[in-house]
């Protein structure tokens, strides 16, 4: 066998493999899932089946699915791009909320602990009456 140049590749290849399964599906629809699941994410027996089954060269067959990793990692990075404004703008609301609810649940606890402590006693009491009343039936 000849020795791959692209390793690194095929080691990406076996990693992702899972997740590329849906797009080797849709590229070449004729392939049965279990005999793709059977390559166990090897990608030279990915070439070679695909290559069997379509007529494409080896290097043809491999340069398309490196084309569907590199897609594939470019729409995971544009997802997680278009997180970052989302993740922001939690971590400001969660903010935000810290500092008005914090001081409104604080100072009645600090007005008067025993009720306080009271009550979650009760709302613990109720929860756990609850969950066990679950278990039971």
């Amino acid at each position: 066998m000849d020795a791959q140049p692209n390793g690194s590749s095929d080691h990406h290849f076996r990693e992702r493999f899972d997740s590329l399964l849906p797009s080797i599906r849709r590229r070449w629809p004729d392939l049965a899932q279990h005999t793709l699941e059977a390559t166990r994410g090897s990608m030279d027996e990915v070439v070679r089946l695909i290559e069997q089954n379509t007529g494409l060269t080896p290097q043809g067959v491999r340069e398309q699915l490196e084309e569907l990793m590199h897609s594939a990692g470019e729409s995971g990075r544009h997802l997680a791009d278009s997180l970052d404004p989302l993740e922001q703008q939690l971590e400001q609301l969660l903010d935000e909320l810290n500092s008005t609810l914090r001081p409104r649940i604080e100072r009645p606890v600090r007005q008067r602990p025993l009720l306080a402590v009271g009550v979650a006693l009760g709302v613990g009491v109720l929860i756990g009456s609850l969950l066990s009343g679950g278990r039971r039936s």
